[in-house]
């Protein structure tokens, strides 16, 4: 597993990739031991691609949760 403060990250094609496999019938678990993803992920994929046709947590917001993050971001932005 990825060091939480480390996380990976994985292109769009893998993301379907997998999202695939889970759709046709394979069960979660052997998907996450043969890509070493955690628990959550293939769920959450899944989830967003079935939300929005798309695996990015920014396409998977609601207007006002994003909102909420952009102050963060425009700060972030400032300090550099």
């Amino acid at each position: 597993m990825a060091d939480p403060k480390h996380p990976r990250h994985h292109d769009e094609a893998f993301k379907r990739q997998i999202v695939q496999s889970c759709e046709s019938g394979k069960p979660s678990r052997e998907i996450r031991a043969e890509y070493d993803i955690a628990q959550s992920t293939p769920r959450r994929w899944v989830q967003g691609i079935r939300n929005s046709g798309s695996t990015r947590a920014m396409d998977n917001r609601t207007p006002e949760q994003n909102e909420l993050i952009e102050p963060g971001r425009r700060d972030r932005r400032l300090e550099m």
